[in-house]
């Protein structure tokens, strides 16, 4: 019961100190919209092209805003020291770094449905298919918090953090297929697509809003839960490693 009282108390603190922060909000919103608002103006679709757009304005806000949290916050932590008393805490390892990353994931959940709520205004969202919507939104807040906390623990500097999440941000707005399809893609180029978390996620919305699957949902849902696992233990592994001694 302790063990959940802390976890409760890390995350509650997190949003107090972190969270609704104008450079959260910036990232997290404002930049997807003005990415999103670039490709509107550029096709010259106009309405009609909404739909279409929707899906990747909602992942680049959920990607944007989690892993500007953690690859800023974590990092800070660790260089002011806060973090090692963190870790002198009677709770599990695991436990603690699912209370540093709770938070975030619900802020990026949140992130996705501020452009739903603003499309509301310009399409039909009854048209939105949410059993498989709001699924893949908290799988893909899931595995991009849990990015933003693997280079967290990967560096041991801030902008260092900066630096290695745009390393990996600025690539996916290109090879996910968010505002254009893997298709369009060189040949040489889809292998990486396949290779990042959000291309999945991305085909998921995709479906769920305005087009057919290009992935099967069920191995787009399989791959993004295999990327959480494997981002969360790897990051645990480096903490262990790292920051543990």
């Amino acid at each position: 019961m302790k063990a959940w009282i802390a976890f409760w108390n890390i995350m509650v603190k997190d949003f107090r100190a972190y969270y609704l922060k104008p450079p959260n909000i910036s990232w997290g919103l404002i930049f997807p919209l003005a990415w999103a608002g670039m490709f509107f103006i550029r096709s010259g679709a106009g309405l009609d092209s909404v739909p279409a757009l929707l899906p990747g304005v909602i992942a680049v806000s959920v990607l944007f805003g989690t892993t500007s949290l953690l690859s800023v916050t974590v990092t800070f932590e660790k260089k002011g020291r806060s973090f090692e008393r963190l870790l002198l805490a009677p709770i599990p390892l695991e436990l603690l770094m699912l209370a540093k990353t709770g938070g975030a994931i619900l802020f990026g959940v949140a992130n996705a449905f501020v452009p739903v709520a603003m499309a509301a205004f310009l399409m039909d969202v009854s048209v939105i298919n949410w059993a498989t919507f709001v699924p893949a939104i908290v799988l893909i807040a899931i595995s991009s918090t849990f990015l933003g906390l693997f280079i967290a623990v990967s560096v041991s500097e801030v902008f260092e953090a900066q630096t290695f999440s745009n390393f990996f941000r600025f690539p996916m707005l290109f090879l996910c297929g968010l505002f254009f399809p893997l298709a369009q893609l060189p040949v040489w180029l889809r292998w990486l697509s396949y290779a990042l978390p959000l291309t999945y996620g991305a085909d998921l919305l995709h479906a769920a809003i305005h087009r057919p699957a290009a992935i099967p949902s069920a191995l787009s849902f399989g791959m993004l839960v295999a990327f959480c696992i494997l981002l969360f233990a790897f990051s645990l592994r480096n903490v262990r490693c790292k920051w543990i001694v």
